[in-house]
């Protein structure tokens, strides 16, 4: 957890004038860079401007291309906004990175224990077999099943005969219909 004291480089603490002395940039130049989009400070109650640490060094960088590099204004503000968009992708490349590292890790233990669980039901000898798991609705899971018949008509010996079947549509009336199904084949088998 962060103490509310910690301040981080984009902790927006210094006014205008602090932040042109670091930077060594007058006041109405921030303000300009402002108005332009160079650099957009954050701003306290009162609508001030308060500049992080990493908004004076974009305003060093700023300053450094204006005067030794001869760009013009719209070229730095082409270039941060390029390095901006390249800093934020090595953040969500590293992102993917650390997903994929977990999601193997995760992958290499799911492994492991199918393959333990597979060598007891070897050993056991009991006949048993594994029964594939499918992602049901909701993803709930649990053993594959067929899937009702879309239009079978009820059997007799169906709870919707008995009146008080319920509802369609609900996984009760679902379970009713499949097992009214069920019933209705195997009558017909004999």
């Amino acid at each position: 957890m962060i103490n509310e004291f910690e301040l981080s480089d984009d902790t927006p603490v210094y006014v205008i004038s602090v932040a042109a002395q670091l930077s060594g940039l007058h006041p109405q130049t921030l303000r300009a860079y402002d108005r332009m989009g160079l650099v957009s400070p954050g701003r306290a109650a009162g609508r001030g401007r308060r500049y992080s640490l990493r908004d004076i060094l974009v305003l060093r960088e700023v300053q450094r291309l204006s005067q030794e590099e001869g760009i013009n204004l719209s070229g730095i503000k082409r270039i941060l906004a390029l390095e901006d968009e390249e800093r934020r992708s090595r953040l969500r490349l590293a992102e993917t990175q650390a997903e994929i590292v977990r999601l193997r890790a995760e992958l290499e233990s799911t492994r492991a224990v199918a393959a333990r669980l597979a060598g007891l039901l070897r050993s056991s000898g009991g006949g048993g077999a594994l029964v594939p798991v499918r992602s049901g609705p909701a993803g709930r899971t649990g053993p594959a099943r067929p899937a009702p018949a879309p239009h079978a008509p009820p059997a007799p010996s169906a709870p919707a005969a008995s009146g008080n079947a319920p509802p369609e549509g609900t996984p009760a009336g679902i379970q009713a219909t499949a097992a009214a199904a069920e019933t209705g084949k195997e009558a017909g088998d004999g």
